[in-house]
């Protein structure tokens, strides 16, 4: 079967909300959608799984229309930060070399261990890989997630590795067998004429 792995859409900004932070997309988050929902309309999906966190199934939304699925929500797709009362971009973190990018930067993610949250987040693929047998499936989640997965492929010690761009496409083959290939990271062609293109 091939795997989709989805980075959300870019979301709004949010800092010292009242509870756990859980944003929505903003208008470039929303296009961004858009776009990865029409680039991949033509490819024969099969079932869209999402992340509970709202940026993540605000981007499901749009693919799954276009597919006729409906958005399978998987509780142990959400990212490692799910309980913290801010969303700050990634890049404005690590432009102002804020605290809290060096912290991801060196596994000290406050309550969330890392090992941990691999761990799970691999349990949840897998059990999706095993649920789809020979299809094709979208699992739209974060960032971290998808790095998680692909670190424990490579067998990387550290499970993040790179910075997935906003509605990027990762793409791994799990084989029956349990072989599995990353085809691809990190897929932007939807985003050309964007601010976000890689």
């Amino acid at each position: 079967m091939e795997l989709l792995l989805i980075r959300h859409g870019r979301p709004v900004r949010i800092e010292n909300a009242d509870g756990p932070a859980d944003p929505e997309l903003d208008d470039e988050g929303r296009e961004q959608a858009r776009r990865l929902a029409g680039w991949l309309r033509h490819e024969q999906i099969d079932a869209v799984y999402t992340s509970p966190l709202r940026r993540a199934r605000e981007t499901a939304a749009p693919l799954a229309a276009v597919t006729g699925h409906e958005v399978v929500v998987d509780d142990e797709l959400a990212e490692f930060d799910r309980d913290a009362h801010f969303y700050i971009h990634y890049e404005e973190l690590k432009a102002a070399k804020d605290e809290r990018w060096q912290q991801m930067l060196t596994g000290d993610w406050a309550e969330v261990d890392p090992a941990t949250f691999q761990r799970v987040v691999v349990g949840a693929i897998e059990r999706i890989v095993d649920a789809h047998p020979g299809q094709r499936v979208a699992v739209v989640c974060h960032g971290g997630v998808v790095n998680a997965y692909a670190a424990h492929l490579l067998k990387l010690d550290y499970p993040l590795f790179f910075e997935p761009a906003y509605t990027s496409i990762s793409r791994v083959q799990a084989a029956r067998t349990g072989e599995r290939s990353i085809l691809s990271l990190n897929e932007t062609g939807h985003l050309v004429g964007t601010r976000d293109a890689a």
